[in-house]
C-alpha cells in the first residue's frame, strides 16, 4: 500500500467509476453524449490517494516551471473539495505542508463575506495552484481564479484531472497561467 499509485490504475479507476456514456447538458450549456463525474473517483479511497499523488506531482511540475513554490491548493466547490484535501495530504506525506482551500460559489452570507474557505492558512500574496476536476470551456476555473484574486491570493497554475477536448485548456492557458492536465477524455473511452 505504500508504493506510489500507478497512473494506469488511476486511469482505470476514472474510466470505471467516473465515465459513462449518456446524454447530458454540461454546465456550459453544451450537450454531450458522455458524462464524467470525477468526484466518484476522488471520493473512493484508492482514487483519492492516486489523485492526490498525481496531482501533487503536477503541482511540483508547475512550481518548477514558474520558479515559485505554492503555499496552497484548491478550487471551486464541489469538484475541487476532495481534490484539495487529497493533494494537501499527499504533500504532507511527502514532508511538505501545503494547505487546502475551497472557493465558494457565492460569497459567505454572514461574518466575513469571504469567497475562500481555509483563508486563514494563506497570508495575502500567497502563490496558489488551482485544482479542477473536468475542464470543458474553463469557465468555472476562470471564475474561481477571479475570486481567488479578490481574496488577495496569487494563482500561479492550474492542475486538472481531465480535459474534455472542448477548448477549455486553451482558454485557461490564455489567462497566463501554466496548466497541467492528467488525462484527456479519449484516454477513458
Amino acid at each position: 500500500m505504500n508504493a506510489a499509485p500507478d497512473r494506469e490504475r488511476l486511469r482505470q479507476l476514472l474510466a470505471s467509476l467516473s465515465f459513462e456514456r449518456r446524454a447530458v447538458t454540461l454546465a456550459s450549456g453544451a450537450h454531450s453524449d458522455f458524462y464524467v463525474d470525477c468526484k466518484q473517483t476522488a471520493l473512493h479511497p484508492e482514487g483519492a490517494v492516486a489523485l492526490g499523488h498525481h496531482m501533487y506531482q503536477a503541482v511540483q511540475r508547475i512550481e518548477a516551471q514558474v520558479g515559485r513554490k505554492a503555499g496552497g491548493v484548491g478550487g471551486m466547490t464541489l469538484g475541487a473539495d476532495p481534490l484539495a484535501t487529497a493533494v494537501s495530504l499527499a504533500a504532507w506525506h511527502a514532508g511538505r505542508p501545503l494547505p487546502a482551500f475551497i472557493v465558494r460559489k457565492t460569497a459567505k452570507g454572514h461574518g466575513t463575506g469571504a469567497w475562500v474557505e481555509g483563508r486563514r492558512n494563506l497570508p495575502d500574496g500567497t502563490p496558489v495552484i488551482v485544482l479542477e476536476d473536468v475542464v470543458t470551456t474553463g469557465g468555472t476555473t476562470l471564475k474561481a481564479i477571479d475570486h481567488i484574486r479578490e481574496e488577495r491570493l496569487v494563482p500561479v497554475g492550474i492542475v486538472c484531472i481531465l480535459d474534455r477536448g472542448a477548448g477549455g485548456l486553451d482558454n485557461l492557458r490564455a489567462s497566463g497561467l501554466v496548466v497541467e492536465t492528467l488525462f484527456h477524455v479519449r484516454e477513458l473511452t
